[in-house]
C-alpha cells in the first residue's frame, strides 16, 4: 500500500459512495466527491464535497485535478473529460473507454457478440418504426441503448399488443429468456491484474418497478451452474481488461445454460449483503481494487439475505421508518439507512442484510423483515 496517502476521487454521492467511505475510513484513505444533488448521502461524509454536474465536461475536469486516483459509483458520467485527466497523468479506474462501452447497452452486447461471451440474442433498432419492423423476433426486451436506470429503459414486448410501449430511440431488442434464475457474480480486479470473485447470488425483483426486491446468498444453483457463472464473470473483466469492481448479472436457462445479461462497473446493489456476510465487502473490494491494493477473501461467512428498502407506494415527503425497532431487536439483522431525507414511491432508502446458519429460515425471516419495514412520510 502507498506510503503517501493518496486522495481517491469518486464521481457520485449517494449510497454506494456513502458505503464507499465507510469502507475507506478504516484506512484513513481520504475522499473526494462529485455530486449534482447538493445534500447527498455523501455530503458530510467525505474530506471534500463538490456540488455539480457529473456529465458537464469542465466540471468533472476541475474536480479530478484535484485527486491522484479517480472512480465512480455511477455510470452516467462524462468520459470525455476522465480521458484528458487520464492522458494527463491521472489514473482513471475503471477505465474511460469502458465506462462509455458500458453506458450504451447496444455496445454491450456487441462486445460479448465479439467475445464470444454467452448472452441472449438480439437485434439492434434504431426507433419505434424500426421495433415494429422486426415483430416477427417478440416475445423479447426492449431495451434503450442509452441512460436506462434503475430498470427505467427497459420495456418487455411479449407480442403485437404491447408494440406501442416500443421506444422512439436507439435500442436493441433482446429475445425474452425464460430463465429459471437470475443471479450475479462480483469480480474485482487490481493493476497488478490479480482477479477474484464472489460466490454467486440469486436475485428476486420487484413484480412492477423493475429492482432488486431480495438477494439470497448463496444462490440456489447446482456447484457446476455457480463454476460456469464465475467462470464467465471472470472472462467479462479480464477481456475488458478493466480495473475496479463489476457486477455482471446473469440469467440461468431452464437448461442450465449461463447468460450475461448486463454488467456494471462499481459497487451495486447485488453485493450490499457482503458488508456483514463475506470477509471483504464490495465497497472495501472497490477500494482494495482501483488503490492497487492487495485483494480481500470473498468467502462467505454465512448464509445472508438482502432485503431492499424502497419508498411505499403512496407516500412523498419526509422519511420516516416504521418497524425498525422490532427488527433490530432480532439476532442478525442490519439495518442500512442511505441517508436520504425524502422518500418517494420506489426510491431505494436503504437496505436490511439478514444471518442466519438456516437457509429456509433466512428465507422465511427475509419475508417477515420486508412485511415489517417501511418507509413512509
Amino acid at each position: 500500500m502507498s506510503k503517501k496517502n493518496q486522495i481517491l476521487g469518486v464521481l457520485g454521492g449517494g449510497q454506494l459512495g456513502r458505503m464507499l467511505i465507510q469502507s475507506a475510513i478504516n484506512y484513513n484513505q481520504d475522499i473526494h466527491i462529485l455530486d449534482p444533488d447538493p445534500n447527498a448521502p455523501c455530503r458530510d461524509l467525505c474530506q471534500k464535497f463538490v456540488n455539480g454536474s457529473l456529465r458537464d465536461f469542465d466540471t468533472v475536469y476541475q474536480f479530478g485535478q484535484g485527486c491522484d486516483i479517480i472512480t465512480i459509483e455511477i455510470e452516467s458520467v462524462n468520459t470525455e473529460a476522465l480521458e484528458k485527466l487520464q492522458k494527463e497523468g491521472k489514473q482513471v479506474f475503471p477505465q474511460p473507454e469502458i465506462i462509455r462501452l458500458i453506458q450504451d447497452k447496444r455496445e454491450q452486447k456487441q462486445f460479448y457478440q465479439k467475445n464470444g461471451i454467452p448472452t441472449a440474442d438480439f437485434i439492434l433498432t434504431a426507433d419505434q418504426e424500426d421495433v415494429l419492423r422486426n415483430k416477427a423476433f417478440l416475445p423479447a426486451v426492449n431495451k434503450l441503448g442509452k441512460d436506462g436506470y434503475d430498470g427505467r429503459g427497459v420495456q418487455i414486448l411479449r407480442d403485437e399488443s404491447d408494440l406501442d410501449k416500443a421506444f422512439d430511440a436507439p435500442g436493441l431488442l433482446e429475445k425474452l429468456i425464460d430463465f429459471e434464475t437470475e443471479i450475479a457474480v462480483t469480480v474485482a480486479r487490481n493493476e497488478k491484474g490479480d482477479l477474484i470473485a464472489y460466490p454467486a447470488v440469486e436475485c428476486a425483483f420487484h413484480p412492477t418497478a423493475n429492482l432488486v426486491e431480495f438477494l439470497f446468498a448463496p444462490a440456489s444453483i447446482s456447484p457446476e451452474v455457480a463454476e460456469k457463472a464465475e467462470k464467465i464473470a471472470k472472462e467479462v473483466i479480464t477481456k475488458l481488461g478493466m480495473v475496479g469492481i463489476l457486477a455482471v448479472e446473469l440469467f440461468v436457462t431452464k437448461t442450465g445454460e449461463v447468460l450475461v445479461n448486463e454488467i456494471a462497473p462499481r459497487p451495486h446493489n447485488s453485493g450490499h449483503h457482503t458488508i456483514e456476510a463475506n470477509f471483504t465487502s464490495q465497497f472495501e473490494q472497490h477500494l482494495r481494487s482501483v488503490m492497487n491494493w492487495p485483494l480481500g477473501a470473498t468467502d462467505l461467512r454465512t448464509p445472508a439475505a438482502m432485503i431492499n428498502l424502497l419508498g411505499e407506494d403512496g407516500y412523498i415527503g419526509e422519511a420516516y421508518v416504521e418497524g425498525m425497532e422490532e427488527a433490530v431487536s432480532e439476532k442478525g439483522v442490519y439495518i442500512h439507512l442511505y441517508g436520504k431525507k425524502v422518500t418517494k414511491p420506489f426510491r431505494k432508502m436503504g437496505h436490511v442484510t439478514v444471518l442466519d446458519e438456516n437457509v429456509d429460515n433466512l428465507k422465511k425471516r427475509a419475508i417477515a423483515i420486508k412485511n415489517l419495514i417501511k418507509i413512509k412520510a
